[in-house]
């Protein structure tokens, strides 16, 4: 009863529209002594050439019997026309390049205020010369101006 079948390969397209693929008979003939016994058999369908984005679908696997048939679960396939396009270095260098440019911004900061922590005791000593000049001699021209932040 089950040995003659016909075996269906099909695809549904996003439309909802079923497209037959390939049809084939099977008559399998039981070797004695394995009547009654339950066997399965595996077949295989490539699909060799999607000619077009237009191929993406869900495939399916249809066995009929006289009374019966069985479906399989499907398998989505997308057919692009670009295929796979792998990930270029431009964002490579541009992460380095920034990651390089924060260090360098880091190292130059910590540089200015390391200096200016050095040289603010030399300015509170010339401040402090400069307080005792002006409180002995009065003078008639304006005080310079103060020296220019490190950062000018």
């Amino acid at each position: 009863k089950y040995t003659k079948f016909s075996i269906c390969y099909y695809w549904i397209n996003s439309l909802g529209q079923k497209t037959s693929i390939y049809n084939r008979s099977e008559n399998i003939r039981i070797p004695s002594g394995a009547e009654n016994e339950t066997a399965t058999l595996s077949y295989d369908h490539r699909i060799v050439l999607i000619e077009n984005t237009s191929s993406t679908g869900t495939y399916y696997c249809e066995v009929k019997w006289n009374d019966m048939q069985k479906v399989g679960k499907g398998v989505f396939v997308l057919a692009r026309g670009t295929g796979y396009i792998g990930t270029s270095s431009e964002w490579e260098i541009l992460v380095t390049l920034t990651v390089l440019l924060a260090v360098l911004s880091i190292t130059a900061t910590a540089l200015l205020l390391w200096k200016r922590k050095v040289l603010c005791p030399r300015r509170n000593q010339l401040n402090i010369l400069r307080q005792k000049v002006e409180t002995q001699l009065p003078s008639a021209s304006p005080p310079p101006p103060p020296p220019p932040p490190v950062y000018d």
